[in-house]
């Protein structure tokens, strides 16, 4: 506390008074001031992350169902691809490339519309590791945001990487979130570190908009029992402990993943994500 308290005094006392040319986060500065603009030619009317506390929960999946559901509802949507070492958007999509125009860089476009960035999309081999430091990946994440011209969007759904590092706070501090959806499973150390994402929003003064259990269940095909294959849920407790709502339970569907392999995510329409996009368009407006 006290070497706090001494940095604190030493920061106030080299203060310029100028927040525009300083990085500093001091107690006096306001967080607006940290928020980057779109491209000038971009429209953008709701920004949406999609977090998670922990990697292998399905988040990619979640955020590309979302974007399939609200487009089925009539809306224009985009996704950043904010998952730079593990880009798997573009795959889902079927997308390849980015578009160059005279004015700057246009996201890829899928077979049905949707707006796509990703790192994958940049690469000359989407094989090949991206091995950067922290924040060159989150000044990378930024540029997505201010160099591509994203097209009278609806929604803008950016599919984060797990954890609470670099990433999610560039995104958090920089970029005018309207919520965040949090994706969760079964297991309970998950449920765990679902709250450490809860907590981090709160911190930061950001809406969480609600928290999608992904991997809920297996429906057996034969007599429609419901398995539990990674124990009993804990998403509705973590909900009820924070004051949120749980969106959906989404069961694994091997149509959905083998979709997703093909670049064929769009031919999907899952009625759990549906229901879900519903409740996050109701409590965007």
């Amino acid at each position: 506390m006290e070497n706090q308290e001494i940095q604190n005094q030493q920061t106030q006392e080299e203060c310029t008074h100028d927040c525009s040319t300083c990085s500093a986060n001091c107690s006096s500065r306001d967080p607006k001031s940290f928020l980057e603009k779109p491209h000038q030619l971009s429209s953008i009317k709701k920004v949406i992350a999609v977090v998670s506390g922990k990697g292998g929960v399905g988040k990619s999946m979640v955020t590309s169902q979302l974007a399939v559901a609200l487009h089925r509802m009539g809306y224009k949507v985009g996704i950043l691809d904010a998952d730079i070492t593990g880009p798997s958007i573009p795959k889902c999509f079927g997308v390849t490339e980015a578009r160059a125009c005279e004015d700057g860089w246009l996201p890829g476009l899928s077979e049905g519309g949707i707006q796509v960035v990703s790192l994958n999309l940049l690469l000359e081999d989407e094989t090949q590791p991206v091995v950067w430091r922290g924040p060159v990946i989150a000044g990378t994440v930024k540029q997505f945001w201010t160099d591509f011209i994203w097209q009278d969007l609806d929604y803008l759904l950016i599919d984060m990487p797990p954890g609470t590092g670099d990433v999610t706070l560039t995104v958090f501090q920089t970029i005018p979130l309207d919520g965040i959806v949090i994706v969760t499973s079964p297991q309970e150390l998950v449920s765990m570190i679902v709250e450490k994402a809860v907590n981090m929003a709160g911190m930061m003064n950001i809406k969480t908009l609600g928290i999608v259990e992904n991997m809920s269940y297996v429906r057996c095909p034969d007599c429609g029992k419901i398995l539990r294959i990674f124990g009993e849920s804990h998403a509705a407790e973590v909900a009820d402990k924070h004051g949120l709502e749980l969106l959906e339970q989404i069961p694994l569907d091997a149509d959905l993943a083998a979709a997703a392999d093909a670049g064929k995510i769009e031919k999907i329409s899952s009625p759990y994500f549906m229901t879900a996009a519903q409740r996050i368009v109701e409590k965007t407006k």
